[in-house]
């Protein structure tokens, strides 16, 4: 009786397993990582870049938290502000030397506009917002780059939500 269970159940379980992990190999092209760990460090990190990569997600996120903020998209609002610290984070595993020019940024000038897009006050998060902005300015002034200004938006992205 298990011989006939294994034959019926088991070995097509057993060939299943096999052909997937089989079409799983076949499928995933890894040849541009490399072909030892440093190869690979090396490649992963000139994918991954260094910060500017983190400037462009951030950017994109400020862009939106502001006219979310406008819109009194409350929840949109916080989804931004909650990815804009999350693209903050992996910058500075990447890049720690980054970290300690954006504390005021990261540490009053987010929770700030958390506070704000919590209370739903319009009012507060252009105060707030206005505060944030200045803060990249001043994050940018002590990362000697202060022709990256940032101003608060005046037009949306074209990007469309439905």
């Amino acid at each position: 009786m298990r011989k006939h269970l294994f034959l019926l159940v088991g070995l097509p379980l057993m060939m299943i397993n096999s052909s997937c992990k089989q079409s799983t190999q076949d499928s995933i092209q890894t040849e541009w990582l490399g072909e030892n760990r440093q190869e690979i460090a090396d490649n992963l990190e000139q994918q991954l870049q260094g910060f500017s990569r983190t400037m462009v997600e951030t950017s994109y996120r400020y862009h939106e938290l502001y006219w979310a903020g406008m819109d009194k998209n409350w929840d949109f609002a916080e989804y931004q502000r909650e990815h804009i610290m999350e693209a903050l984070e992996q910058g500075f595993i990447r890049r720690p030397e980054h970290e300690p020019s954006a504390q005021a940024f990261v540490n009053v000038a987010l929770p700030e506009i958390q506070s704000a897009v919590e209370s739903q006050n319009s009012e507060m998060f252009e105060d707030t917002f206005l505060k944030l902005t200045n803060a990249c300015n001043t994050c940018h002034q002590m990362e000697d780059v202060p022709f990256i200004t940032i101003v608060i938006p005046s037009e949306r992205n074209t990007v469309v939500y439905y």
